[in-house]
């Protein structure tokens, strides 16, 4: 079944409540944000999923061939499955909203989700991400907001290209925000204070 397609670590939300999914950066697991969603949003259901692909022993959502590198096809398929997955805990959930919050390797498979169907979410937090290619236009994106949070001197997530994936969001028609601090690719208390705000938005 969809429901079981990964690992993964669920908080039940209350009736009506937000349904949040939360993706993990390389490495990581169904803990790494579980504790920070539950923080900002208490009252809201959580799905934790833990990517399927080993890259010399950490857990990713798709593989690559090389930093920066992705396997398009394998992308494709990974896409694929994790909407699925998406869809049918949104389905048995019936949230008042879906959001997607999602760290470096997380926050691109969270990214190639919203591209492929953007009718599962609601709302999307990118931090840090990197997509490296050239996605089409697509008008559901319009109905999204989407924070994108980046560090300016990232060596793993270039400023034009993160400055890039939020024109195309604009360019699209999202309600989209973009949030800088000064350091790399780490996460910093100023992003999490970003997210904090942008989920306090109507």
């Amino acid at each position: 079944m969809s429901l079981d397609n990964y690992i993964f670590k669920a908080h039940p939300g209350q009736s009506g409540s937000p349904l949040v999914f939360a993706f993990h950066g390389t490495g990581g697991d169904e803990n790494q944000f579980f504790g920070l969603v539950r923080d900002l949003l208490p009252d809201a259901g959580i799905i934790s999923p833990r990517g399927d692909v080993s890259e010399h022993g950490a857990a990713r959502f798709f593989r690559r061939k090389a930093e920066g590198v992705y396997d398009m096809e394998d992308l494709a398929v990974r896409t694929n499955k994790m909407a699925a997955f998406i869809r049918a805990h949104k389905q048995q959930a019936a949230p008042s909203k879906v959001i997607g919050i999602g760290y470096s390797n997380g926050a691109n498979i969270l990214a190639s989700v919203l591209m492929d169907d953007p009718d599962l979410f609601d709302q999307a937090i990118l931090m840090h991400p990197l997509v490296p290619w050239t996605p089409r236009d697509i008008s559901a994106l319009s109905k999204l907001q989407i924070l994108v949070t980046a560090g300016r001197n990232d060596p793993i997530c270039p400023v034009p290209l993160t400055s890039g994936l939020a024109d195309y969001f604009k360019r699209q028609g999202s309600d989209i925000a973009l949030d800088w601090h000064e350091g790399g690719h780490e996460l910093r208390n100023s992003e999490i204070e970003a997210v904090r705000c942008f989920l306090q938005r109507e």
